[in-house]
């Protein structure tokens, strides 16, 4: 590709983002969204959240499935699940989560090296 065709490609895609972001905003307004549908929204987050994280918890850089106990993300994700079953804390459930995945890392590669 010329230097000329990426500066188009990029310039279409910018105003393609720019007419899709805008066009809530701009036209909003003139749109009911039926109730049914509104519920049906509010789920969606929690979908988008769980199909980019389910795969980073159970499969390796490889493609294979990782269901053991030798699988530090997992065991991370269901201490903070647990954790925030007990305290109901979003922010220390984070925090929970990343220290005992960073300390299963740790002991990992210590424990390898040993």
């Amino acid at each position: 590709m010329s230097d000329w065709e990426i500066w188009a490609v990029i310039g279409v895609l910018c105003v393609a983002t720019a007419a899709t972001r805008s066009s809530f905003w701009l036209i909003g307004h003139m749109v009911t969204i039926p109730p049914r549908m509104q519920e049906v929204l509010r789920y969606a987050p929690a979908c988008a959240l769980a199909a980019i994280i389910g795969p980073d918890l159970l499969v390796d850089v490889r493609g294979d499935a990782q269901l053991t106990l030798a699988n530090p993300k997992l065991l991370a994700a269901l201490a903070a699940l647990a954790f925030y079953l007990w305290r109901r804390s979003m922010l220390l459930t984070i925090l929970f989560g990343m220290a005992v995945f960073t300390l299963l890392r740790v002991l990992h590669v210590f424990g390898a090296a040993a």
